[in-house]
């Protein structure tokens, strides 16, 4: 099969090349998924599972990729729940090899149904960025209707979803980001933006939840604006700052199919949009990956037609 690997972490995703590699065999539990499109995040250069095992063992050339869309080809040893043949989308285990390739093996619980109406490329959009959203807002954030969220990166792929579903659930939303992303975040449902070069963070007032995709110094000026119980959501790694009477989390998204149901859900009637950039094939790949412009939304590969 085709496939993208990856070998020299000093290179990151200039090192990346197509490569034949076999197709995957199933294990206990495993599904094969012969893959239609797959997300990518530029940041998985940088995580330590693309390069090593969860044993530390280096397990280069790797495959990275952790979301896709595709259709159930072989079902492993004891595997329920889902058939050959199925429609499926989710997010891939971070240690073994990713999705930017024409086959996958993967854990069945790590997958939920794809319905026939919702396509392959906006299916493989969503793992990631939406369960990220849902997680930090709802399991982490304990978001309630009324309260205020600070969302940092509106107009990104993970933004412009924790946008849209913290507004569908009550909330008053700020967006943040460059001057050039305001319209973007604006268009996706933030109430109102903070250009983070111009404007003054400090005006924005007390929030409830902070969600943080950026860190550093605007993490740690936001921590400042968290009302007493608030809590700050980080994504970003261990926070640097906590608020003085509040919590302070950071997480690592986890596949979920009954939230990645949900999700897929509100796409279906309208409540949710994604947030797609480039799509380009399997074949253009390593260029696609390796943009020379800013990315304007999630790049998707579509491995098949």
């Amino acid at each position: 099969m085709k496939a993208i690997v990856v070998t020299d972490r000093a290179a990151g995703t200039a090192g990346m090349t197509l490569v034949e590699r076999p197709e995957p065999p199933a294990s206990i539990n495993d599904v094969i998924v012969q893959i239609h499109a797959s997300g990518f995040v530029p940041t998985e250069m940088e995580w330590p599972s693309t390069w090593i095992d969860r044993a530390g063992r280096d397990k280069t050339p790797s495959i990275p990729g952790h979301e896709l869309a595709g259709v159930v080809t072989a079902l492993g040893y004891g595997t329920t729940g889902l058939s050959v043949g199925q429609r499926v989308f989710g997010l891939a285990d971070w240690h073994r090899d990713g999705t930017l390739a024409e086959y996958v093996a993967i854990e069945a619980r790590n997958l939920a149904p794809l319905p026939g109406d919702v396509d392959f490329t906006v299916g493989a959009s969503l793992p990631i960025s939406g369960l990220t959203a849902w997680q930090g807002l709802f399991q982490h954030g304990r978001l309630q209707s009324g309260q205020t969220v600070l969302a940092h990166g509106a107009a990104g792929a993970v933004g412009t979803m924790v946008t849209q579903l913290a507004r569908e659930a009550g909330a008053y939303v700020i967006g943040t980001g460059r001057a050039a992303d305001r319209e973007k975040a604006l268009d996706f449902g933030a109430h109102e933006f903070v250009d983070l070069e111009n404007d003054a963070l400090k005006d924005v007032g007390g929030v409830d939840l902070v969600f943080d995709v950026i860190g550093g110094d605007v993490q740690k000026r936001s921590v400042a604006l968290i009302k007493a119980g608030g809590t700050l959501v980080s994504i970003v790694g261990p926070v640097e700052a906590r608020p003085a009477d509040g919590l302070a989390v950071d997480f690592v998204v986890e596949a979920d199919r009954a939230e990645l149901g949900e999700i897929v859900q509100r796409v279906r009637d309208g409540r949710l949009r994604t947030n797609i950039g480039d799509v380009s094939p399997l074949d253009d790949a390593v260029a696609a990956l390796n943009p020379t412009e800013r990315r304007k939304g999630k790049t998707i590969i579509r491995v098949r037609p």
